[in-house]
């Protein structure tokens, strides 16, 4: 089949591309801005790659078209296949017609950690032999020599992070919602994607319907930790289970200590000790998500021992606390934090895997929620974790001022409560500072989920 993606280099649109093209079909996409690293890896691919829009992308050959979520009416390629009247749909449509019907679908969801849990589990399952489908929204480095953000198993499993954003123009429901759960994961639950829930309700609506989809016979993991999670517990009609550091869990972490290079915990289930396991990875949210996959491991049959092999075999996913670098004793981390609790456990993490490090954080205010003045105190708090704090300009000028998050304000609320910030104007600026700044011992987090100019090779280059 002959398959044309309109804004195929978000992440989720490039991976199924990536899934097509793997399933035989023909595909080629376009995008306004074609910019690396999705470009490349479109290419790498085999995709055909279209700069631009234009109504010339969808000729008669196309026989289905697949529509981002980014993309509205004006789009001169939608409007050319709403005027053709062309078969299309949303990428959840997508990938739930073409891989997962004939499947038993994992979905992971939950506000923050569906990309690591997901490539957790996938890579767990995989590495258990029952040869998963993954779609996962990051590049999870555990497959292929550069990473991958998918595979194409035929065990009949596939495992699929489950965003709750929403699927396209013409559809405001969460994605995961078309995702037909066997087994639901849902780790966390707070507000986010201000610009299409108005308040937290719509969210909790929006994970009552997942959770309603289990089958009976299903499976629904609930993280316990987050009271909002807890609280769907009335709602399911599946077998359920929890996991957390509380003491409900039934899946439960003890004795969490972290270190540089490895954290470590004791893992009980419903109170009995089932021994120590270790995961290369910093944080107690990531001990969260580590539980999640592994109970959905041991749920399709991997025995213990093999899931411990597997978690310290795991090699992370690129851009959640990737070191990107280090130069004259300074380290650089790449965090895709873009929500006041994704920071603050960022940060929480680096700091108790290297007591006694200064810890810097310089932040681009650019996803949807994070641009917005909701957040503002809860920014305010959350960057207290670190030692020193640089603000970048928000990235969406275009907000009405009384909308959007005041550079200037969270810079006064860090200041006093004695955490030396400033907002600096560009990149340029940051790297300037920071690199005549920083000090040997130092490490330095730059989040953001865009690509923030390119800040990691210019602030490593200024560093040197």
């Amino acid at each position: 089949m002959r398959i044309h993606l309109i804004g195929a280099c978000g992440t989720a649109m490039g991976t199924l591309a990536a899934l097509l093209k793997q399933r035989g079909h023909e595909i080629s996409g376009s995008d306004e801005h074609v910019y690396p690293p999705m470009s490349d890896f479109l290419r790498r691919e085999g995709i055909q790659l279209l700069e631009g829009y234009s109504g010339e992308h969808v000729d008669a050959s196309v026989e289905l078209v697949v529509v981002g979520n980014a993309i509205s009416r004006g789009n001169v390629e939608l409007e050319a296949v709403l005027d053709r009247r062309m078969r299309y749909c949303s990428l959840p449509e997508a990938v739930r017609d073409f891989f997962l019907w004939g499947s038993s679908s994992v979905v992971i969801a939950g506000t923050h950690g569906k990309t690591t849990t997901t490539s957790l589990a996938g890579w767990l399952l995989t590495h258990g032999g029952l040869d998963p489908g993954i779609l996962v929204g990051g590049i999870a480095r555990n497959f292929g020599a550069d990473g991958a953000s998918y595979r194409l198993g035929s065990g009949g499993l596939f495992v699929i992070e489950g965003d709750e954003y929403d699927s396209a123009y013409f559809d405001k429901t969460a994605k995961f919602l078309k995702y037909v759960p066997t087994i639901a994961v849902v780790n966390n639950i707070e507000f986010d994607h201000a610009d299409i829930y108005p308040d937290l309700d719509a969210v909790r609506l929006a994970f009552r319907r997942l959770v309603n989809l289990v089958p009976r016979g299903g499976l629904t993991l609930l993280g316990v930790d987050s009271p909002e999670a807890a609280a769907l517990t009335p709602l399911v009609r599946s077998r359920i289970q929890t996991f957390g550091t509380a003491e409900s869990a039934e899946w439960r972490a003890v004795d969490v200590l972290l270190e540089p290079a490895i954290t470590r915990f004791r893992l009980l289930r419903a109170g009995s000790d089932l021994g120590e396991v270790r995961i290369p990875m910093a944080g107690v949210h990531n001990v969260r998500n580590a539980l999640a996959a592994l109970a959905v491991g041991i749920d399709l049959g991997v025995p213990l021992d093999v899931l411990r092999e597997g978690l310290l075999a795991f090699r992370g996913v690129k851009r959640r606390l990737e070191v990107v670098g280090e130069q004259r004793g300074v380290v650089v981390y790449d965090d895709f934090a873009h929500h006041p609790t994704a920071v603050a456990e960022t940060l929480r993490a680096v700091r108790g895997a290297a007591p006694g490090q200064r810890v810097w954080a310089i932040f681009e205010p650019r996803s949807a929620s994070s641009c917005r003045r909701v957040f503002q105190r809860d920014f305010a708090t959350a960057f207290t974790e670190a030692d020193r704090v640089v603000i970048a300009t928000v990235f969406r000028s275009s907000l009405p001022e009384s909308e959007r998050l005041s550079e200037a304000e969270l810079v006064a609320d860090l200041t006093a409560a004695g955490v030396p910030a400033r907002h600096l104007p560009d990149v340029d600026a940051i790297v300037r500072t920071v690199a005549a700044e920083a000090q040997a011992g130092d490490l330095i987090v730059v989040m953001s989920n865009g690509g923030f100019g390119g800040i990691h090779g210019k602030l490593l280059k200024a560093l040197a």
